[in-house]
């Protein structure tokens, strides 16, 4: 009997944010041998974004088709529908409506290609070559321009009945509060906790203490990475958006383990470089808030791999 190769398999892994669409080739170990980035924001039109990126994605695919068994193309998106192959209705995105994305991209390039939500993907991730790797019990929570989730239980991914399970990022944790800026909810944690959300509490924040490091910046450049700056230069108001930011974070995070009750919350993404200044009002405020038969028993942790990787080794793993 003769034994199969798997080294020579690939698969394409596309990661579409808000801001950003990074996409690799990967092998069946979960090494990615090639890697770029392409501008989400730059296309107003999808079937535009759509022919960039195949314009960008062909010439990686001529170096790995020839003398390979590539086997096809794995998506994560925001609001991406797996049963369906769409991506619907996404507020982070400029392309509104159902979008028959999978089969856009199966036209375009000639391979077959499966969807999911961005977040579900990079749980994936993490669960195949992560910090997650061989739990059946975790939530992953994505802290970028917006606020996903994938939901891991029992060893299996939530999709629900309808394939949009798991949009933690759009809960309630604030009733009558802050207005998201795309979907006019009012109080939902990714108004607060996201990239956004920081910029937002920052700006409010810094118009009350005309002394703090932050009004030494343009109003357009007050980012979530201009407050840890500021915050590792001490500025006492910029420490102050963390730690309201993780109060928020946390008291959402204590409602999802008593709704799962994962071995592990993962969190990932551009925001979690702030390390302690957010982790520790997280997790104090998750334990305040948690029953005494979940406290001191869910592991809070920071991904463990490259915030880019994640998502690509994720989407890619759709395909096997």
């Amino acid at each position: 009997m003769s034994l199969i190769n798997l080294s020579n398999e690939l698969a394409l892994g596309i990661d579409i944010g808000g801001t950003n669409t990074k996409f690799g080739i990967v092998n069946h170990r979960g090494e990615i041998l090639s890697k770029e980035t392409l501008k989400t924001t730059d296309y107003e039109d999808v079937e535009d974004f759509v022919d960039a990126l195949h314009s960008k994605i062909k010439p990686l695919l001529k170096n790995f088709e020839v003398g390979k068994n590539f086997k096809g193309i794995g998506i994560g998106a925001p609001n991406a529908n797996f049963y369906n192959g769409t991506i619907e209705h996404a507020p982070n995105l400029n392309w509104k409506g159902i979008i028959p994305f999978a089969e856009m991209i199966t036209k375009k390039f000639g391979y077959s290609c499966k969807i999911t939500n961005d977040a579900n993907a990079a749980a994936l991730g993490e669960m195949m070559y992560g910090a997650a790797k061989g739990m059946q019990d975790f939530i992953m929570i994505t802290l970028g321009t917006g606020v996903g989730s994938g939901i891991i239980a029992n060893g299996q991914l939530i999709y629900g009945h309808d394939g949009f399970a798991g949009e933690l990022g759009h809960t309630i944790v604030k009733p009558n509060g802050r207005e998201h800026w795309s979907t006019g909810s009012h109080g939902c944690l990714e108004a607060y906790a996201s990239a956004t959300g920081i910029a937002i509490t920052a700006k409010k924040l810094r118009a009350e203490f005309p002394n703090s490091m932050l009004n030494e910046f343009h109003e357009d450049d007050i980012s979530s990475a201009t407050v840890h700056h500021c915050a590792v230069k001490g500025d006492a108001t910029a420490i102050e958006v963390f730690r309201y930011t993780g109060q928020i974070l946390g008291e959402a995070l204590a409602n999802f383990v008593m709704f799962s009750s994962p071995e592990a919350i993962l969190l990932f993404g551009g925001v979690i470089k702030a390390g302690n200044f957010l982790i520790e009002p997280t997790k104090m405020h998750m334990e305040h808030n948690l029953l005494p038969i979940f406290r001191g028993k869910v592991k809070l942790i920071f991904s463990e791999l490259d915030e880019a990787d994640a998502a690509i080794l994720g989407a890619s793993a759709l395909v096997w």
